[in-house]
């Protein structure tokens, strides 16, 4: 084990075991998993390996815990998920250490997504005392008509490893603030920071003699062997994914049988449309920040950079002069921008991209060569000249590589933000207020910055169209997926 880049309070007190009816346990078996530090390869922990049984033992603490929680009242979930609030503010600097160590984010990165994660789990602490239902009298005349909303039941929250405290807050805050057990499993790559904040969790529980199967985490290298058990049980009520639309369409399938409520947030191929309007300087400032979080692994990061004619070269040079300003490294090294890949795969996946764009006929203006040495590092790279059916703007890189395709018109340039079978988020930078409403209205996406590089917010609905989902996940939507409206009539 190697946890050097961890604070010594951390190291030594991070659970990495089963959580399981407010208790951490080893696997069934005794199986454990490594989780290494993709900035160096280094192991930092090994992690007990979940079972079917130790699954479904998690799912029968959840059942357990459903009508007590259910009953509580709506301030005492409030009053629990504001003090883990408290406690995720005060130890920022020991969750962001966490992300860096497992995830590779620069420090300043992992501040900020435990600040985002716990903005989430504030906004949730106070819509659990604003869960409105309805009376009125029916227009007829002959009756009235109450609406309430009570819980769904128990969830199963599956995570992502690319933001692995902000994921798990925007899926646990709302279904505690519902009245939902949560059991959750966390990616294989990245299930440290799941299980520091499921702890948080479990202490408040435990000081409130709340019931401590309210939250359950069942890390594993395997996650089939966990999930569909689970899945497949009819005590299972609300199923949870962010991930690929390809594990997305496996899990609806198994959701099916059981007609599971499903909020599925899933894969992106987000255009950033740039004018030739726009503010060149605040588009290519927004390009950054769209593109280079989390070294490009993420789901809204910026895909296919769209630019018309008249300023795609000027643009192409900006973004170039911008990327070569960002400096790689270990996310815990000062200064450092742009961290690792999360792991070699990842770094081949680029790779092969890039070289396939160039042989389509793109060039690279900077970076195109992976970083050879310790860790999975890709340097941050501009392509120009990119053909709009190359396989690096048609699927998503996720990694740090800025494609730009040039465009004439208005209509193309819309065309092309289109042409995908994703929309989760787009981008759009003009200064004309006619052409930013008419982008709202023809660009296919389910979240739309306007000369903005970042969109996501805790007070509002984060989630996409077409192949990118169904569902959505924060603001008043958010908790909606965890509740259930029951008319009455008398």
């Amino acid at each position: 084990m190697s946890a050097a880049v961890l604070p010594p309070t951390v190291a030594a007190h991070l659970p990495t075991g089963l959580l399981i009816d407010g208790r951490w346990r080893p696997a069934t078996g005794g199986g454990t998993f490594p989780v290494e530090d993709p900035g160096t390869g280094e192991t930092l922990f090994d992690v007990a390996d979940a079972t079917t049984e130790d699954a479904l033992a998690a799912l029968d603490a959840a059942d357990r815990a459903f009508p007590a929680w259910r009953e509580a009242a709506p301030r005492t979930r409030s009053d629990l998920l504001r003090a883990v609030f408290d406690v995720m503010v005060a130890r920022t600097e020991d969750i962001a250490a966490l992300v860096t160590a497992e995830g590779g984010k620069p420090l300043a990165e992992a501040r900020a997504e435990v600040q985002y994660a716990a903005e989430y789990v504030r906004w949730y602490s106070e819509q659990a005392v604003r869960l409105d239902g309805l009376a009125r009298r029916a227009p007829a005349g002959t009756h009235h008509q109450m609406v309430l909303r009570r819980p769904v039941g128990p969830a199963l929250a599956i995570t992502p490893w690319n933001f692995p405290i902000a994921m798990i807050a925007r899926k646990v805050a709302p279904a505690l603030a519902a009245g939902c057990p949560i059991v959750v499993k966390p990616a294989r790559l990245t299930p440290l920071t799941t299980a520091f904040f499921a702890e948080l969790i479990r202490e408040e529980l435990a000081a409130r003699d709340l019931p401590p199967g309210v939250i359950g985490v069942i890390p594993t290298a395997s996650s089939g062997k966990v999930t569909s058990p689970v899945i497949a049980d009819p005590r299972l009520r609300k199923l949870s994914f962010t991930g690929s639309t390809e594990v997305g369409r496996t899990l609806l399938g198994q959701a099916a049988q059981n007609i599971l409520r499903t909020s599925m947030e899933l894969g992106g191929n987000a255009p950033f449309l740039v004018f030739a309007d726009a503010d060149l300087d605040a588009a290519v400032e927004g390009a950054v920040a769209a593109k280079m979080r989390n070294s490009g692994q993420t789901c809204v990061a910026a895909n296919r950079f769209l630019v018309q004619e008249p300023v795609a070269a000027e643009f192409a040079d900006r973004l170039t002069a911008a990327f070569e300003r960002l400096r790689v490294g270990h996310g815990t090294e000062p200064d450092v921008t742009v961290g690792p890949l999360i792991e070699s795969a990842a770094v081949d996946h680029v790779a092969e991209l890039v070289a396939r764009a160039t042989d389509d006929g793109a060039r690279v203006r900077t970076g195109g060569e992976p970083i050879r040495g310790r860790g999975h590092f890709y340097p941050p790279t501009v392509l120009d000249r990119v053909p709009a059916d190359t396989r690096a703007v048609t699927e998503e890189i996720f990694g740090p590589v800025a494609p730009v395709v040039s465009f004439a018109t208005e209509d193309e340039g819309i065309a092309l933000a289109n042409a995908t079978e994703f929309g989760l988020v787009a981008y759009a930078y003009t200064r004309d207020l006619s052409r930013a409403l008419r982008l709202t209205e023809a660009v296919e996406a389910g979240m739309i910055g306007i000369n903005r590089g970042m969109v996501s917010d805790a007070s509002a609905p984060f989630g996409g169209v077409k192949l990118s989902g169904i569902g959505r996940e924060g603001g008043e939507a958010g908790i909606e997926e965890y509740l259930e409206p029951v008319y009455v009539a008398w």
